[in-house]
């Protein structure tokens, strides 16, 4: 009996987790850290934030200067209409231009041109300049007065860059937001399973010990000897439960090594507990905070205000094509190119001209349907917008009870464990004195082996309940110190800028 008293006793200490040779002793912000920087699903969601700052300054290409430079040699016989005025019977001429320029888009949708126009003309007429050099530089203007006017129409593809990179960023935070919910439960579940497989050791020796016990009492005569079998099948049973729970933490480690992508294959050993203290959840707050700070409500913003700035731009593009175009050179002509280009910088000799282009498809179907196909999603973006509010909204609401369930697992759990304890001495006390047989203690000691583990389960699912309420609420990231910028995903697109 004193050694079935002995086993009492250890299977009713509390538990300590010690760090086991070559372990890796791991605290959950540690983990949080390890994930945030290593985790291969949160890289690779990162190089999307780089790829919209890539589609932001393709975009700006628009307001690149763009050079142009044309030149065209033609050489050409012909029959004069007139040989007297030609004085020759076969007019033969030779060309040769050169033309650089450069032309801008402006905020406003025009274009703003700058050419420099040079021809030499060769001519064998003898009753003309038969040889000359003829140059202009102009400065040209394209603008729309109506369509495409202004700077949202002109700017539409690096405002919709500029708005996707905030979807993209918003996209990450989510990711982000996920992965850390996901280490704080797979951290936690370690723990528990760890724990879980100390109740099973304890149980399979206090096992051992009463089998031992059992032994020498039906050697003494005071048991038969069927008790034996059943204190081996007592035994039997827990080391298949010790293997089963090997089995979990080994496949748990393997989870975390995973999702952290930590080095090696060392035991992973949790030191955090997770907490019992209360989380006080006022729901109305809770809510209105998970409105303001879900990264998914964001990203749905951010499309939604890409759509309504599509609309504006569609509706514009339903008014007429009206475009004013103007333009002024200075022109020269002269039989040598020194003094043609003299003549036009002296400006004597001025070209300009104005003038409105109008176009307008009759029906204009295509435009004002484009332009009800913007508003149509418009509205349906403000739909999903209210959807996802209310689906945020019944997240809190669920999480909040799973809190304050949580927590009151945790006081019934506790008392369901000490009943379990009394219950195994009165079992034990009663053995000594046949008033219960080996089957009926390691009934109960099963019992109380469940109890502990329900009072593990509740301590790490309370700790879970926490987390999925940070996570529903939206302000887990912050809890943990964790802010997301597009500095992250800028430095990629740099790196990938040098390389």
């Amino acid at each position: 009996m004193k050694r079935m008293t002995t086993a009492l006793l250890l299977v009713m200490a509390p538990l300590t987790v010690h760090a086991a040779d070559g372990g890796v002793r791991l605290s959950l912000k540690e983990a949080i850290q390890s994930a945030v920087q290593k985790n291969l699903d949160v890289r690779a969601e990162l190089y999307n934030p780089a790829m919209a700052e890539a589609d932001i300054r393709k975009s700006l290409g628009i307001y690149d200067t763009q050079l142009t430079i044309s030149t065209d040699f033609q050489y050409a016989v012909t029959e004069p209409v007139s040989s007297f005025l030609s004085g020759t019977n076969t007019s033969r001429t030779r060309t040769l231009t050169l033309n650089p320029g450069v032309n801008q888009l402006t905020p406003l949708g025009g274009t703003v041109g700058l050419t420099f126009n040079n021809a030499y003309n060769y001519t064998n007429s003898t009753r003309s300049l038969s040889e000359y050099w003829n140059s202009d530089l102009t400065l040209s203007l394209s603008q729309p007065l109506l369509k495409n006017f202004g700077k949202e129409p002109t700017e539409l593809g690096i405002m919709v860059a500029r708005t996707a990179k905030d979807g993209s960023l918003e996209r990450f935070r989510t990711l982000l937001l996920d992965t850390v919910a996901r280490v704080r439960t797979e951290y936690n579940r370690l723990y528990s399973l760890r724990e879980d497989l100390e109740v099973k050791k304890t149980s399979l020796e206090l096992a051992r010990k009463i089998l031992t016990d059992t032994q020498a009492r039906v050697k003494a005569g005071v048991l038969p000897a069927m008790e034996i079998l059943n204190a081996e099948f007592g035994v039997a049973s827990r080391e298949k439960d010790l293997i089963d729970a090997e089995k979990a933490v080994r496949d748990q480690n393997d989870v975390l090594h995973v999702l952290l992508q930590l080095p090696g294959k060392e035991e992973i050993i949790p030191v955090d507990i997770p907490t019992r203290d209360q989380y006080q959840a006022e729901e109305d707050a809770l809510i209105r905070k998970a409105l303001d700070l879900r990264p998914e409500l964001r990203e749905q913003k951010a499309s939604l205000r890409t759509s309504e700035l599509e609309t504006r731009v569609a509706r514009n593009r339903t008014l007429p094509d009206l475009n004013l175009t103007a333009s002024a050179a200075v022109t020269g002509l002269d039989r040598h190119y020194n003094r043609n280009l003299e003549k036009v910088g002296s400006a004597d000799y001025p070209v300009w001209g104005v003038g409105l282009v109008f176009q307008y498809p009759l029906g204009n179907n295509a435009a004002e349907n484009e332009y009800r196909r913007s508003k149509l999603k418009v509205e349906q973006g403000r739909t999903q917008i209210r959807s996802l509010e209310a689906n945020v909204g019944n997240e809190v609401k669920t999480a909040i009870r799973g809190v304050d369930s949580g927590y009151k697992q945790l006081d019934v759990t506790d008392r369901g464990r000490a009943f379990a304890e009394e219950r195994l001495r009165s079992f034990i006390k009663r053995s000594e004195v046949g008033l219960a047989t080996i089957k009926d203690v390691l009934e109960v000691e099963s019992e109380l082996a469940t109890a502990k583990s329900n009072q593990i389960k509740a301590l790490t699912g309370y700790g879970d309940a926490v987390t999925q309420l940070l996570r529903a609420t939206g302000e887990l990231l912050d809890r943990e110190g964790i802010t997301v910028t597009e500095k992250e995903g800028d430095s990629l697109y740099e790196q990938s800028a040098r390389d």
